[in-house]
């Protein structure tokens, strides 16, 4: 992971659960802007599931449930 990466999460976590839900909202708008339209939408739910939970389980970890 890139040091800019890291920066990015480290500024993510400092962020609301209000500012993240909105803020992971439009990367993944832009990430879909982006996506070649041969990716099943199937796919694309579960990669968004798989977002959600991670960010879950680390809200989780920071006692922030």
């Amino acid at each position: 992971m890139t040091l800019a990466v890291k920066q990015l999460l480290k500024s993510f976590e400092a962020l609301s659960d209000a500012e993240r839900r909105s803020a992971t909202s439009e990367l993944l708008r832009r990430t879909l802007q982006e996506v070649p339209k041969d990716l099943s939408e199937d796919a694309l739910i579960a990669a968004a599931e798989d977002l959600f939970l991670e960010l879950d389980a680390r809200e989780a970890e920071d006692g922030k449930t």
